[in-house]
């Protein structure tokens, strides 16, 4: 199982070696980096990285790992819980609660952007997720983690240009399918 955005690529070239596609396999390695790269660039601009806090789970309360946090850090944001090129981890309340995300991704493992939006709404009827800035501020939002950012796959580039517009709006447009995310409220 890959942990990095790199060991992806590499596990892609091997697969194209092996199946005689490796011409097909580094072109569409070199698109994929030139558009991360385009990422990085365009957040660079950004006065500064919000917080943000990705979780795989939600009962019982799951950090992201492998390739999330890095795409995070390509978005433009800080995910001081994530671990990067890791394993996902339980972690506290107590942990968010001192994070004080700025912004919220909820990103359950093999969950669709729907079945993701029910768990935020979840969430946000806990005690202290309305009082976190990612609720007050409206910054919470359910992905489509299938597509984007649990399979190790080229995706996750859409998943890091995904994660630059919730984290940097007015730098980044989401231009990809409708139903990748959904902003979740705590109204709702």
């Amino acid at each position: 199982m890959p942990h990095s955005i790199a060991e992806i690529f590499s596990g892609l070239r091997e697969l194209g070696a092996v199946t005689g596609h490796l011409a097909q396999t580094e072109e569409l390695e070199a698109a994929a980096h030139a558009r991360l790269q385009n990422v990085i660039e365009l957040t660079k601009k950004a006065p500064r990285r919000p917080r943000v806090l990705c979780l795989d789970w939600i009962d019982p309360y799951y950090c992201c790992g492998h390739w999330v946090p890095e795409m995070v850090e390509h978005a433009g944001g800080e995910n001081a819980l994530g671990r990067k090129g890791a394993d996902s981890v339980r972690v506290s309340w107590t942990d968010i609660a001192a994070l004080s995300p700025e912004i919220s991704i909820v990103s359950p493992c093999g969950f669709g952007v729907e079945e993701a939006a029910q768990q935020a709404r979840q969430l946000l009827q806990l005690l202290g997720w309305n009082d976190l800035p990612a609720a007050l501020n409206d910054r919470a939002f359910a992905v489509n983690a299938n597509a984007y950012f649990a399979r190790p796959g080229p995706r996750v580039v859409d998943g890091v240009e995904l994660l630059a517009h919730l984290i940097h709006p007015e730098l980044w447009d989401w231009r990809g399918n409708r139903d990748a995310f959904r902003q979740v409220h705590f109204s709702e």
